[in-house]
């Protein structure tokens, strides 16, 4: 401050205003550093007065992304953020070099990887400056850039898999945009405590949109949309939305607004799917939950119907354990999903089920998840995905390479 004042009472006025400018580009270099901060505020962008746009790559993350071409059969297993970050002791990420492994090994050809998942974390480090300041970012795949390049480098489609309305983060950031208690106005709870977000909310839809070009920028093939529904359990009769206009829409009527936004918005720029529930191929209605079959279709490149045989009740399609009949189970729920496509002149390919590689009501060894593959040849279909929670696919059942 001294030397300041002796300045200006020796009238050094040139080398004072350079001072003063250093001083003013130091303190911008210090604030917004490289362009982004990771620093979480309630705001999100992209509604209709601020429209989501591309995300760019920072100054000083240096990355082009490439891509991969759908494969004409995608045949793919599931894989956790978490996963992706597990190393062994000598910093190798093991687990998910031996899903390299085994994709290369059999007749696999692709795999789908948390972007955002149930606890509404993203599971890396995103590019968009507007996604930083939202704050739902995390460390759990600390390479996912580089890891897709090694998976494309082993020639590997990869899809990401984005939980949309059960969010529970982003609840707690924006209780504003979350189900209601009709009776006290208190955010709502499902059965197992989590929190939804209004599905009639487009600041909601916007901030998908915006998660899902960053991640096809980052390398990501394609986009999958997961829980794109209202919730089904806990207690229903205490729901209020703050969006959703019950009086003037049903649940369908909302759902079908959401899929034609997100076609609308990314169709054409990113391959994107819908996983739906199972019964979706069957069911007239839509369940109380929103899902149409016909509805989502026309507005994704692929459609995941959920056709896990243990979630059909007893009784479906003539079978009093579902459990015991994989084939019979697949097979009459992905010919009903045929049959309405065909009706609707929309091509039966677009379907590619999830099939079921975990243990739940039985054992799911690899002749039931055999079982299941074959179904979905025998069904006209040429494209299936295995899901497991837990990771551990049964090698038994896939065509070695």
């Amino acid at each position: 401050m001294k030397a300041t004042f002796a300045l200006i009472k020796e009238r050094k006025w040139a080398t004072l205003l350079v001072l003063i400018v250093l001083v003013l580009l130091g303190s911008l270099f210090f604030n917004f550093g490289l362009g982004y901060e990771y620093r979480a505020v309630p705001e999100i962008e992209g509604t209709e007065s601020n429209p989501v746009k591309s995300p760019e790559v920072p100054v000083g993350k240096k990355f082009e992304a490439t891509h991969i071409k759908t494969p004409e059969s995608v045949k793919g297993i599931y894989m956790t953020s978490w996963l992706g970050g597990v190393r062994d002791t000598e910093g190798n990420f093991y687990a998910r070099e031996n899903l390299i492994k085994l994709i290369g090994d059999t007749e696999l050809n692709a795999i789908v990887i948390d972007i955002k998942d149930d606890t509404g974390q993203i599971g890396y480090e995103v590019f968009d400056s507007a996604l930083k300041k939202i704050g739902s970012e995390t460390k759990r795949i600390p390479d996912i850039r580089e890891f897709i390049q090694k998976l494309h480098h082993n020639n590997i489609y990869v899809i990401g898999r984005v939980a949309v309305f059960q969010d529970p983060f982003l609840v707690k950031l924006r209780p504003d945009l979350a189900i209601k208690k009709a009776t006290d106005g208190s955010v709502w709870h499902d059965r197992k405590g989590l929190t939804w977000l209004d599905a009639g909310a487009q600041d909601v839809w916007d901030y998908v949109i915006l998660i899902a070009r960053d991640a096809y920028v980052s390398g990501f093939d394609e986009v999958q949309f997961d829980y794109v529904r209202f919730p089904t359990d806990g207690n229903l009769a205490d729901i209020s939305y703050p969006f959703f206009d019950n009086t003037t829409l049903t649940r369908a009527d909302q759902m079908k607004q959401f899929y034609e936004y997100m076609g609308g918005e990314l169709g054409g720029e990113i391959p994107i799917s819908a996983d739906l529930f199972g019964l979706t191929t069957t069911a007239l209605d839509d369940m109380g939950m929103g899902q149409i079959l016909l509805n989502a279709a026309p507005n994704f490149d692929f459609i995941s119907p959920m056709v896990y045989p243990s979630h059909y009740a007893a009784g479906s399609y003539g079978y009093n354990n579902p459990n015991q009949y994989p084939y019979e189970i697949v097979k009459k729920a992905l010919d009903d999903g045929v049959a309405k496509l065909t009706a609707a002149t929309t091509s039966p390919l677009k379907l590619r089920p999830w099939l079921q590689d975990f243990d739940y009501g039985g054992r799911y060894d690899a002749t039931a998840v055999r079982a299941q593959i074959n179904a979905t040849y025998d069904a006209g279909l040429t494209s299936w995905l295995l899901w497991d929670p837990s990771v551990k696919y049964e090698k038994d059942a896939l065509y070695l390479e």
